[in-house]
């Protein structure tokens, strides 16, 4: 089938977030100018560049109660800062509880029932039992084509790694099973990762 987004596809579900998978999870923590912390899951993430380590997350949807978008951006224009937590196969829950659409004030750390640990050169808490987490100074929000979408981008001033998924000098991805998002409610858990160089790598 071929068809154009403008005038619909004629399924019974989008296909569109089914076809670009599987996708990495941001799962953004903030903490606003009153102290009050948000943890929420972007599936629109990545990394963008090595030097200096930029990444970036897009906001979708918008919020009644929130201008500009939803806590996570609306707290990240007012702070600066914001912190990617890495999601394991651990932690899935959690994360899916931390997605429930709560009003402003309520904590999703506590909401979730997960402990958190202070970020070290920003100002924002992040999930400590995250494998690891990256600390953020926001660069760009940049406005997208379409109502409440936008892309926040920053850059990595601090990274956190559990040293227990650490082996042999490498981010060992056999310590934690990542979390990855598909399309429509489905996720996938990256359980056999193999190596593959490049032509003229040895």
């Amino acid at each position: 089938m071929f068809y154009r987004p403008a005038d619909g596809h004629g399924l019974p579900h989008n296909p569109f977030n089914a076809l670009i998978t599987p996708r990495p999870i941001a799962w953004v923590s903030t903490r606003d100018s009153e102290g009050r912390e948000n943890l929420a899951p972007y599936s629109f993430f990545n990394a963008v560049a090595y030097t200096p380590p930029q990444v970036m997350f897009t906001n979708t949807g918008a919020k009644s109660d929130r201008e500009g978008g939803k806590d996570s951006v609306s707290i990240i224009r007012e702070t600066g800062v914001f912190c990617i937590n890495i999601v394991s196969r651990a932690l899935i829950d959690a994360m899916n509880a931390s997605a429930e659409p709560l009003p402003r004030e309520v904590d999703e750390f506590t909401h979730a029932g997960l402990e958190r640990a202070e970020c070290t050169s920003i100002p924002c808490s992040r999930v400590a039992a995250a494998p690891a987490a990256l600390e953020c100074r926001v660069t760009q929000i940049v406005p997208l084509l379409g109502r409440d979408n936008s892309m926040v981008i920053g850059e990595v001033t601090g990274i956190y790694i559990d040293d227990a998924c650490l082996i042999d000098g490498r981010f060992a991805y056999e310590t934690f099973t990542p979390l990855g998002r598909l399309g429509y409610h489905d996720y996938a858990y990256v359980t056999e990762p193999f190596t593959l160089n490049r032509p003229g790598q040895t």
